[in-house]
């Protein structure tokens, strides 16, 4: 295990924010982490730690005066295996787009449209990642956790509260438990995802779908429009898209007919964020260090020396003339850390 104090947070924000924690402490194994919960550094920061993957959905305000906790727990195995379905055990640690590339070199489906999310695999449960018409809760078995006091907890899926981008370990749970492994059920016959944004042309144009066409078109649309955090420090989606009533959505279409939506059921439709923002003024517009990026409007951008409180400035900004123009409220995907 490594425990280091006054450590630098730079590589461990896609950010980029050159940031410390008073505390930084990164295990390897199970037995690690319970050992650390019950010490004295632990208790020292038990009402003031955090717990990352590789950082790409956090905006540090600033110096971090706790304890931050890191997960290089990255073993992976096939636990069963049933018909044309089978169960693969991830530590958090392991790397997701790791795991979405062994999997389609296994032939194993169920995550090839979540190709190119950042982050790790502990965070996916948490987050409940999603793109391009699948989200992680989709094939996620079961969730294995330690509590804050060294308890082994298992989650079924139907235990973790997922709804869009959220789960119980983001609300109710949040800062009592630690994801050690996921289980995800995978399935050796494919039924493809196409029909989201322009997936399917892509997919048609390298020759028709199979796991590796499918991951390859998704990476490339993501790299299309998504900056590299190593070269402009961001965090990908900042805003989840927001769910309105499909009452206010229709009155809204009076006003403005092009105004995109998804259906989620009879009463709600999904509005994307990145319409909103850039049907604003805001695309490619800058608040200080801080600002929009100038290919997709729904990633804010560090140009370069920003604070954490400048990022935070221009979403309220940004929050608060959608509002005012279209009654719709879009809140951050990403966590800030004050």
């Amino acid at each position: 295990m490594k425990q280091y104090t006054n450590y630098s947070l730079l590589a461990h924000n896609t950010f980029g924010m050159d940031v410390q924690a008073a505390m930084f402490v990164e295990y390897d194994r199970v037995d690690e982490l319970r050992n650390f919960l019950g010490s004295e550094d632990f208790l020292r920061f038990r009402d003031r730690f955090i717990h990352i993957g590789a950082g790409s959905n956090l905006l540090f305000g600033g110096d971090y005066d706790g304890l931050v906790m890191h997960s290089a727990i990255r073993d992976i195995d096939v636990v069963s295996e049933s018909g044309d379905c089978l169960l693969v055990r991830v530590g958090a640690g392991y790397v997701w787009d790791e795991f979405v590339d062994y999997c389609v070199t296994h032939g194993y489906a169920g995550v090839e449209n979540l190709s190119a999310i950042p982050g790790e695999v502990g965070a996916s449960a948490v987050q409940n990642i999603g793109a391009y018409g699948v989200e992680v809760c989709d094939v996620i078995e079961w969730v294995e956790t330690l509590s804050i006091d060294g308890q082994e907890r298992i989650f079924k899926r139907e235990d973790c509260g997922y709804g869009y981008r959220d789960s119980i370990f983001k609300r109710k749970l949040r800062g009592k438990y630690i994801v050690t492994h996921v289980v995800y059920r995978l399935a050796k016959k494919t039924q493809f995802r196409l029909d989201y944004g322009d997936v399917r042309a892509r997919v048609e144009a390298e020759g028709g779908a199979t796991l590796a066409t499918v991951r390859h078109a998704v990476t490339a649309i993501r790299d299309s429009k998504l900056p590299d955090p190593k070269v402009l420090g961001n965090a990908g989606s900042f805003f989840t898209n927001p769910v309105i009533p499909r009452e206010q959505y229709e009155k809204l279409l009076t006003t403005y007919p092009d105004m995109p939506s998804y259906t989620i059921d009879e009463a709600r439709v999904k509005v994307p964020a990145g319409w909103l923002i850039e049907h604003t003024g805001w695309k490619g517009q800058a608040l200080g260090r801080a600002a929009v990026h100038d290919r997709q409007a729904l990633v804010l951008v560090n140009r370069g020396g920003a604070t954490g409180i400048e990022v935070k400035e221009l979403a309220h900004r940004i929050s608060d003339d959608i509002y005012a123009k279209y009654g719709i409220r879009i809140v951050p995907e990403v966590n800030f850390i004050d």
